[in-house]
């Protein structure tokens, strides 16, 4: 295989951990939306047009872009608040800030994001945690529902951040969950799977991971996708 240059990160239990703010504020939105928290939320993988479309369907209300407007935008006020005076023990996760270094360091790599958050849930994230800087372009959970579809739309827009065109061969996508797997699949790239959110190794490697490691602080993982 050749080496990977276009390098996709997931957010939530890869690069960072909010400790609750994200559930928190989507759950406070869905108060301040809807009149309830809603049904319980499995956030592992899922999209935030596909967390919302579940709150909906909970309160029988239909997926109108009113509601969706109306939700996302006091979500991320609610996020903005969490993260910064909520109290929750988020953190970035060991070795994510030095691999996004090195990376930013070997010629001809692209960095992005690949993930459920809506784009501006996104950037929320990062900028709190320090990292926005290293993700100039992304595919996000407000481009669709279905992850599995988020793939093209990444790799659309590395192409015009980077100038060039990439294939599906010189793409990783890095991620916590069988979703971020899946999503690899669906776009014919790599998946680097990390044991940092909800599923084991053993978990990652038996939905067909090209690498599991314990964290992104593993030594091995740039010499396997760029040697």
């Amino acid at each position: 295989m050749p080496p990977a240059k276009l390098w996709l990160f997931d957010i939530d239990g890869t690069l960072v951990d909010t400790g609750g703010a994200g559930m928190r504020a989507l759950q406070e939105a869905a108060i301040e939306c809807f009149g309830g928290e809603g049904p319980p939320l499995d956030l592992a993988g899922s999209t935030d047009l596909g967390v919302l479309a579940g709150i909906l369907a909970h309160f029988e209300r239909p997926h109108g872009r009113e509601d969706e407007a109306f939700f996302f935008g006091t979500y991320l006020r609610r996020l903005e608040w969490q993260l910064e005076h909520g109290g929750f023990p988020g953190r970035v996760l060991p070795g994510a800030a030095e691999l996004l270094e090195e990376l930013a360091r070997v010629p001809d790599v692209s960095i992005g994001l690949l993930t459920g958050n809506v784009a501006d849930g996104a950037a929320a994230k990062m900028r709190h945690y320090g990292l926005l800087h290293h993700f100039p372009f992304g595919a996000y959970g407000c481009d669709h529902a279905d992850r599995n579809l988020l793939g093209p739309v990444a790799l659309e827009r590395a192409a015009i951040h980077a100038g060039r065109d990439f294939t599906a061969e010189e793409t990783l996508v890095i991620g916590d969950t069988p979703k971020d797997i899946a999503c690899a699949r669906a776009m014919g790239a790599r998946c680097l799977a990390v044991a940092t959110g909800k599923f084991s190794a053993e978990q990652l490697c038996a939905y067909g991971a090209d690498m599991v490691v314990q964290g992104l602080d593993d030594p091995e993982i740039l010499e396997a996708f760029l040697s």
